[in-house]
């Protein structure tokens, strides 16, 4: 079953510099995955928190199934990710450093159908950072220009 969903957080790379990354299961409804599977999903204002040793994603916008009966999911809830307790007391640790958060970068389905996320400790640019990136792009696209003439 090859499947072309990758949602991502195009907004994390701008602001953060990614420290580490970890690819987690999530636990997810009936209605949940088949939104997923039709790309109905947004990873925009998302971010990690761990609560009882365990990692919850807060803030997750999955559109309502439209087929879905009186058994629909609600949008936003706060779901379960599935790691290793070692993966998560890491990242506890790192979460509890000031500047640091634990925040979603790419949501995908895997070769079985099951629905992973990639997430990441990640500590916030600050904004010369981001000009600095902003540059860094702008010169690697004038260069790829370069090399077509």
């Amino acid at each position: 079953m090859s499947s072309n969903i990758n949602i991502k957080n195009r907004r994390a790379t701008f602001d953060y510099e990614i420290i580490e990354t970890f690819t987690a299961g999530m636990v997810l409804t009936g209605t949940e995955i088949k939104s997923i599977r039709l790309g109905k999903a947004s990873l925009s204002d998302t971010f990690c928190m761990v609560e009882n040793r365990e990692l919850w994603l807060k803030n997750m916008y999955i559109a309502e199934y439209s087929f879905g009966s009186y058994n629909n999911h609600q949008t936003n809830r706060d779901r379960k990710l599935l790691l290793n307790r070692k993966e998560i007391t890491k990242i506890a640790k790192a979460a509890s450093q000031p500047g640091f958060s634990v925040i979603p970068l790419r949501l995908f389905l895997n070769e079985r159908g099951l629905a992973k996320i990639v997430i990441s400790i990640a500590r916030g640019k600050k904004q010369y950072d981001k000009r600095q990136s902003i540059k860094e792009r702008e010169d690697k696209r004038n260069m790829s220009r370069m090399m077509k003439k």
